[in-house]
């Protein structure tokens, strides 16, 4: 199962909260940046749903605007 998410801009601790998402079981498979500046796009491997979710809704309580979805591959 993967995780997409979509930030209106860049995160700006992405790289320092690495090791919360490991502990949540996500693993960084692809980001990308819009190239004029707006909107960024993480692609991550979820190897647990419920501690994905709890990471999910913990960084939404820090204030964070994240559009989720959880995908599986067809």
């Amino acid at each position: 199962m993967q995780l997409l998410l979509t930030y209106p801009s860049a995160p700006a601790d992405w790289d320092a909260s690495s090791e919360d998402r490991a502990q949540a079981g996500l693993t960084q498979l692809q980001v990308w940046r819009d190239a004029d500046g707006g909107a960024t796009v993480v692609l991550l491997e979820v190897n647990d749903r419920a501690k994905a979710e709890a990471w999910l809704a913990k960084e939404r309580g820090l204030g964070a605007s994240i559009d989720a979805r959880f995908l599986k591959t067809a």
